[in-house]
């Protein structure tokens, strides 16, 4: 039986940039990413993104499009992690160091593939081009994929 955890992901963006947080702690510490976590129960995905988006760079959106979903994968786990990936150009505050990130803007030609995940550097040209993708990655440990599909689509579900 396949066991699905529903988790979001939050990537601002300004001209040629983008907004990423140094993990400081648990699943993924070590690595730049964006700003998300699990959805609790009573929550719908975008309210868990907006209140993930604030818990971890005190920064609100209310203008949050998703544009991509990925389920991951991991060798010898039956849970696969459904990820829902949202956007904005739009958002209130200034980035703020919570416990849990450390908030940084890149330049989208300086963006640091070497400290994130392996797979971002295969759909973060769809996101940066505005695309809108679904994609699937099977992990061995948390630094190698084995396989993966990605393909682009037209529209995703709410």
């Amino acid at each position: 039986m396949v066991l699905k955890k529903l988790l979001t992901l939050v990537l601002l963006t300004r001209p040629s940039q983008v907004l990423l947080g140094m993990k400081k702690r648990g699943f993924g510490k070590g690595r730049w990413n964006g700003f998300g976590g699990k959805v609790e129960k009573g929550e719908t995905i975008l309210e868990a993104a907006k209140r993930e988006l604030f818990e971890e760079s005190s920064l609100k959106s209310d203008s949050l499009t998703k544009i991509g979903t990925i389920d991951f994968e991991f060798v010898g786990d039956p849970q696969i992690l459904e990820v829902h990936i949202f956007t904005s150009t739009e958002f209130e505050g200034e980035p703020t160091e919570s416990p849990e990130m450390r908030p940084k803007w890149f330049n989208v030609e300086d963006i640091p593939f070497d400290t994130m995940w392996p797979d971002d550097i295969l759909w973060f040209p769809l996101f940066l081009s505005g695309t809108k993708f679904r994609g699937y990655f099977l992990f061995e440990g948390h630094d190698k994929f084995l396989n993966y599909t990605l393909d682009e689509v037209d529209e995703l579900p709410t």
